[in-house]
């Protein structure tokens, strides 16, 4: 598949280098442009380009930014034909995003996210930390191969983001529409805790919408505690250890 990808944060450089090792051909972008763009995450065949190439002529636009940074890149969709998939990556942070009304007042992160782009959406890939998800991948039918949820409303969304995550070495799980995507929202049971796919119903299932803004922050402050920043990332196995103790 023709594949973009607007952002090269931790998430986004992964996706990157693993998309294009299985052979998909990849265009990558960020805010800063494309010169900015580490050449090392190009080894497997992707190019940098502009955002706005980036969304040009694909099948699948994965957007991994920051959720704050989505009204902004919103304009970018307006020609984008209706057949071209698009995933969203992004979590809610309100110490970095800022608060966002609708989201504070109950609504699912990934109904808002499909709201400011106009179109329908999956979401994949926000519930792995980014250690996780770069080192621990593994080929399908491997023992203890990590699952991670995937939410979407149509069939086309579902079923490309699903694909496109078993070729990045995980187990995809769907979780349901978008509108039950709170259940992979930070400080759910399901969210960075490095489950299996035998596991992963269950934790889905065991969410509790009312105590998930709490158990985020917590999880927040525990890590700022212990790296001094909020954007620096733990190691995969404080973080897991941490999620597991606050969500589960």
């Amino acid at each position: 598949m023709k594949i973009g990808i607007l952002g090269t944060g931790h998430i986004g450089t992964t996706l990157v280098t693993k998309l294009s090792a299985a052979g998909h051909d990849v265009k990558v972008a960020n805010s800063r442009g494309p010169e900015t763009i580490d050449v090392d995450i190009l080894k497997n065949g992707a190019r940098a380009v502009t955002s706005a190439e980036a969304v040009t002529r694909v099948d699948v636009v994965i957007m991994s930014t920051p959720l704050g940074a989505i009204p902004r890149i919103a304009p970018l969709f307006a020609d984008v034909p209706a057949e071209t998939v698009v995933i969203d990556t992004s979590n809610y942070y309100p110490k970095r995003d800022g608060e966002i009304a609708a989201i504070e007042g109950g609504q699912a992160e990934s109904e808002w996210v499909a709201e400011q782009i106009g179109r329908p959406i999956a979401k994949a890939w926000n519930a792995i930390t980014s250690a996780s998800f770069a080192d621990k991948g593994a080929p399908a039918g491997a023992a203890g191969r990590i699952a991670i949820p995937v939410a979407a409303d149509g069939d086309r969304e579902r079923d490309v983001a699903m694909t496109l995550v078993d070729e990045t070495g995980l187990d995809a799980v769907y979780s349901g529409t978008l509108a039950e995507s709170w259940r992979q929202q930070p400080g759910s049971p399901c969210y960075c805790t490095d489950l299996s796919r035998e596991e992963m119903p269950a934790a889905l299932a065991s969410a509790e919408r009312e105590r998930l803004p709490r158990r985020r922050e917590l999880a927040l402050e525990a890590i700022v505690e212990r790296v001094g920043d909020s954007t620096t990332n733990p190691d995969s196995d404080y973080a897991v250890r941490l999620t597991r103790a606050l969500f589960m």
